[in-house]
């Protein structure tokens, strides 16, 4: 299990991370979304030992992570801006690798190299990017790691390799019980893999929650009444609202027998409640509902 507690992160002067908390449960994929400079990748810093928090804790199974070497040889972690030796090619960093990583299984390394069809004697610098995130998933996921830390990992990535890096994952979490912290832009891929989300916002965590429970509490509803009511709304939390003649459009944050309830009782000739996708939670939830995508997501 990965828990980050009351987490607090300043770079000269300006708050990165303001009392955060962060539950990630062992055997699970959590998704981690939010807008660009939100504190995803300063988050994930510190989650894999890379920075020093200012105040608060991270731990892995109840350990401190900062400075753990034993916490670090269980992790695997991808950056979004990956580093190799220059002069390394994927053989030499797979030798490297191995001789730091004590779970090393070199019969998967060579397996995924054929896989991926890489040539491990060409230079890494001189892979194309997307090939550089392929061998950088093959060095990582060969070390077989306990915990995986990912930051944008399918970037650059065509869909044929994007499908076989999530099956590996998605493997590796259900036979070893894996457990993965991804923090990606991708929210319609998210939203296929993911058991739970957390969104940030500004260097704080807006929601936590399984992405099933999250998908129950937020709704996109249309709703039309034969008699006008001063207010057939009345004590639900309505996030965005816009009318269309007699049809009002909806978004509503609350359980669903709640918002049937309200809605059922100013008896409406027109009631049609829809699942959001992951992206519409996001942009509602972070109060986008009335600027880009305004008029086009029913």
């Amino acid at each position: 299990m990965i828990k980050v507690n009351n987490l607090d992160k300043s770079f000269d002067g300006f708050r990165a991370l303001s009392d955060l908390n962060l539950n990630v449960k062992k055997g699970s994929i959590y998704g981690l979304v939010g807008t660009n400079g939100a504190g995803k990748t300063t988050l994930i810093k510190h989650v894999t030992g890379v920075l020093r928090q200012d105040q608060g804790e991270i731990l892995i199974e109840g350990e401190p992570v900062y400075e753990n070497i034993a916490a670090k040889e269980r992790m695997g972690y991808i950056p979004d801006d990956l580093y190799f030796f220059s002069s390394y090619n994927l053989k030499e960093s797979a030798k490297f690798y191995r001789s730091i990583y004590p779970n090393w299984s070199q019969e998967r390394y060579n397996h995924m190299v054929k896989q991926f069809e890489l040539n491990e004697k060409r230079k890494l610098s001189k892979f194309s990017k997307g090939m550089q995130k392929q061998a950088a998933f093959i060095l990582t996921m060969s070390s077989m790691p306990d915990y995986l830390i990912l930051d944008e990992p399918i970037d650059g990535l065509d869909p044929i390799i994007r499908k076989l890096v999530w099956k590996y994952i998605i493997e590796d979490v259900a036979e070893r019980e894996m457990t993965v912290l991804v923090s990606s832009h991708n929210l319609r891929e998210l939203e296929g893999i993911c058991d739970s989300i957390g969104i940030l916002s500004k260097g704080k965590m807006m929601i936590e929650r399984d992405l099933d429970e999250l998908k129950s509490d937020i709704h996109k509803i249309q709703v039309a009444f034969k008699e006008s009511s001063a207010d057939p709304y009345h004590g639900l939390n309505v996030l965005h609202k816009e009318s269309r003649g007699t049809v009002d459009l909806l978004i509503i944050r609350n359980r669903k027998e709640i918002v049937e309830s309200v809605i059922n009782e100013s008896h409406p000739v027109i009631f049609d409640m829809l699942p959001l996708s992951l992206e519409e939670i996001f942009i509602y939830e972070l109060g986008g509902g009335d600027n880009e995508i305004e008029g086009i997501i029913f």
